[in-house]
């Protein structure tokens, strides 16, 4: 029988799709990523796949990777898509399809298979990962073909399978809203949220800290400390990149610090509304760009920001593994050289403000800036400055005056 991997949660989606893959005649190897998902059994989870009839199944644990190769480097690079959302789930899953390759290889599939749908981002971003590592690799992709649509056409059908081959799922009514989570942020989707005249904020059970209103009615600093670019402490303490997440996470979720409601504009072109979560990685984000106020060349730092839009852009789409991204990356990994040094931030009901910052490679200087006389600033200098930035300009207000 030929094999496949099947990148499997335990869910009642990817359950189903274990059932139906063997129904198909494939050999499957079950996946689970971890990921840094939290409240989850994982052990339960791979008895589960085992006791439904997988070839085999196994946890990789890569959320220290996720962090420190995935995560930080776009953190390095200032990425938000559409400058709002931190890319919690896209960062995610060209590192799944890596995994999932991986153990292709060791276990001899041909083929991967996910339950992401035809109308969202993952399947782009499983497949466009998957194929620049693998170009032989068949993709399986359930939900865009008709015969599985036409089999499981709602809910009902996906459960009544599940009792039909004695598959243990929770049969409880829908939630009002889908979400995905792992170490960096949750994301929520569908069900009510896809209401426009409801707030988000309401309807969803946030998981990984306080609404700002229910968070201490008291201010409280954290410091958090960069080598180039790259966050490495936190109040002093220096941690590997997951356990810093999770420090960022606790710290700023008991303060309210990180929550969203965007209408987004998918790869696939449709808009859609998403409520996310990311208190952790909203503090090293500002904590991030405080530091480079200090220390990155005015000219540098706007070419960056130029920069920062492709680059989330990039990795919304999927586009991890290619010439483009690696690049850009390469110039982020330059950029970044001075920025180091520590920040304190107040974080209070939601909000953050800086408190305190320092870098040894610091390019503000106090007695050029002050606004005091004195100091060596010499105000003369700027009237030349004038005239020759002015001087096209001018030549231009002569040829042809504008009206005022």
């Amino acid at each position: 029988m030929p094999a496949c991997v099947l990148a499997y949660s335990g869910g009642l989606d990817t359950s189903v799709i274990l059932g139906w893959l063997q129904d198909e005649g494939w050999d499957v190897h079950c996946v689970y990523v971890d990921i840094g998902q939290p409240g989850e059994d994982k052990q339960a989870i791979l008895k589960k796949a085992q006791d439904c009839g997988a070839k085999s199944a196994r946890i990789v644990d890569v959320t220290e990777e996720l962090c420190r190769d995935f995560a930080f480097p776009v953190l390095k690079a200032g990425a938000k898509y559409e400058s709002i959302y931190l890319l919690g789930t896209s960062i995610a899953r060209p590192l799944i399809s890596k995994v999932m390759l991986q153990v292709a290889r060791e276990v001899g599939a041909t083929a991967y298979a996910h339950g992401a749908t035809g109308k969202g981002n993952d399947q782009c971003r499983f497949q466009l990962a998957a194929e620049a590592l693998d170009p032989t690799v068949q993709m399986i992709a359930p939900w865009r073909i008709k015969a599985f649509r036409d089999r499981f056409p709602g809910r009902t059908e996906l459960i009544a399978y599940c009792e039909e081959k004695g598959i243990p799922v929770k049969a409880t009514s829908a939630k009002p809203y889908s979400s995905d989570e792992n170490c960096l942020h949750v994301s929520y989707e569908a069900g009510d949220l896809e209401d426009l005249s409801v707030a988000g904020v309401d309807v969803v059970d946030f998981t990984m800290g306080v609404s700002p209103q229910e968070a201490p009615d008291k201010l409280e600093e954290v410091t958090v400390g960069f080598e180039k670019g790259v966050p490495v402490s936190i109040n002093g303490q220096k941690l590997d990149a997951k356990d810093l997440v999770e420090k960022a996470n606790e710290l700023a979720g008991r303060n309210g610090v990180g929550r969203i409601d965007m209408v987004e504009n998918r790869f696939v072109g449709m808009k859609s509304r998403g409520v996310y979560e990311a208190p952790g990685m909203t503090l090293l984000y500002e904590a991030h760009r405080m530091l480079e106020e200090l220390t990155l060349d005015r000219d540098l730092m706007h070419l960056r920001d130029q920069l920062s839009p492709i680059v989330a852009e990039m990795v919304y789409y999927g586009l991890w593994y290619t010439p483009k991204l690696d690049a850009l990356f390469a110039f982020t990994d330059k950029a970044q050289e001075p920025v180091t040094g520590e920040v304190t931030l107040g974080m209070y009901k939601g909000n953050l403000s800086a408190r305190r910052r320092s870098s040894p490679n610091s390019l503000y200087d106090a007695e050029i800036a002050s606004m005091e006389g004195g100091g060596s600033y010499d105000q003369d200098d700027a009237t030349g400055f004038l005239r020759i930035t002015g001087l096209p300009s001018r030549v231009q207000g002569t040829v042809t005056p504008r009206s005022y």
